[in-house]
């Protein structure tokens, strides 16, 4: 499986997955009745983490800068 989220993507993923589970527990958000939604959070942080979205295979595009050939 190749790689197709760059450097960049990868830790908005992060911090975006972070905030998101942030508000799940909730740690400096309110509790209201979907806090639970938080929780999808964790797809960005594992897709970061193995840096392979499925979604952007599906439609055919990469983050990744690819090296160039010399």
């Amino acid at each position: 499986m190749e790689t197709n989220i760059g450097p960049i993507d990868r830790a908005l993923r992060v911090i975006v997955g972070l905030v998101l589970i942030a508000y799940a527990i909730p740690i400096g958000f309110p509790t209201t009745g979907w806090n639970w939604v938080g929780w999808i959070g964790l797809v960005p942080i594992a897709t970061a983490a193995i840096g392979f979205c499925p979604l952007y295979r599906l439609v055919g595009m990469t983050t990744r800068q690819h090296p160039h050939p010399q």
